[in-house]
């Protein structure tokens, strides 16, 4: 069988995460999944019907969308096998947190005209607020929409991005503990989600600790791209960055007495150019490569063993609107061809 160009690249990426759970006919099934965030910050962006159509191609049966754009929703319209991850504006949240009302409004204008055909799984209140000057604003507006969608019995889940800026300690891992703030601001929503054991997402990014102390931080450790156990947290041993800063989340949640909480990882990834040899095309596509096949193998983290991990990777495209350097080199596609900027297997 013969892939274009265009669908080489994610092709691999859908089908690697195909996880062989036979059944007695034979049919395999996949038990994890990788997402694409689909961002919007570029002036040379393929038209949303043509990425929706890649996408379909390809497989990839979840995305993320940062604002309830209309164009996008409208080109999901009856694709049902994708589920959608639609993202409360930043700068909507004051509003929102001060009226229900609002809150009601804002589903009426962005969300209800697509209930019928489009198949949205979450919607994120704010992106990285906590902790922050308006990172107060999430939770009353997680609980208005919360309630909302409750009492029409809607499957959307309620939830918000959050960043490892959270935590004031991560290593080793079992010594994670979250900021003052983050206590403040974050814990009282971790505890309205596990009343209902919604997920909370983060963004999870090795290359950020890495480029700030490559002496110390071994590449390989940053990019999945060995077995050896670099860090030994008591019992437990961490052959990757990836697992260690998700389990310091982890212990951090612990201690404010938030367990078992599901952790989507919304945001990760590697730019290819932007920071020279630290962001080259070979990084970039080791670590996206690797993380597909950590997430596939469904072996989960050292702290949370056979726990299949839910991720998105960031991003589809180079967007050109982004600040210059490597914001604008984590895509996977360039827009102008939509053809893969490396080669991942």
């Amino acid at each position: 069988m013969f892939y274009s160009p265009k669908q080489l690249f994610l092709f691999f990426l859908s089908s690697i995460v195909m996880l062989v759970n036979y059944n007695n006919s034979g049919f395999a099934t996949a038990a994890n999944s990788i997402g694409l965030n689909y961002g919007l910050l570029g002036d040379n962006l393929p038209s949303p019907s043509s990425v929706i159509n890649l996408y379909k191609s390809i497989g990839i049966t979840k995305i993320r969308i940062f604002d309830p754009n209309t164009e996008v929703l409208n080109a999901l319209r009856g694709h049902h096998d994708i589920e959608v991850t639609v993202g409360v504006k930043d700068q909507d949240l004051a509003a929102l947190a001060a009226s229900e009302e609002a809150v009601k409004g804002w589903f009426a204008a962005n969300i209800e005209s697509y209930l019928a055909d489009v198949n949205i799984a979450f919607i994120t209140v704010g992106n990285e607020v906590i902790p922050g000057p308006i990172g107060p604003q999430v939770l009353p507006v997680i609980m208005s929409l919360t309630n909302l969608v409750k009492s029409r019995n809607l499957p959307i889940l309620i939830s918000t991005v959050v960043a490892m800026s959270n935590l004031e300690q991560s290593y080793p891992p079992s010594a994670g503990m979250f900021t003052s703030q983050a206590r403040e601001q974050l814990v009282p929503v971790l505890k309205l989600l596990s009343q209902t054991s919604t997920p909370i997402l983060v963004n999870i990014y090795p290359y950020f600790p890495y480029a700030s102390d490559p002496v110390n931080i071994p590449l390989d450790y940053a990019t999945f791209n060995t077995e050896a156990i670099v860090v030994q947290d008591g019992p437990l041993g961490y052959s990757n960055m990836f697992d260690a800063i998700f389990d310091a989340f982890v212990w951090a949640m612990e201690k404010e007495g938030v367990k078992d909480l599901p952790m989507v990882v919304s945001e990760t990834g590697w730019p290819s150019a932007g920071n020279g040899n630290f962001t080259t095309s070979d990084i970039a596509s080791t670590y996206n490569r690797n993380f597909v096949r950590h997430i596939a193998s469904g072996k989960g983290t050292p702290k949370r063993p056979n726990k299949g991990i839910d991720g998105f990777l960031f991003a589809t495209f180079n967007e050109n609107q982004k600040p210059a350097g490597t914001e604008q080199n984590f895509g996977l596609y360039n827009p102008s061809d939509m053809k893969p900027i490396y080669k991942l297997f």
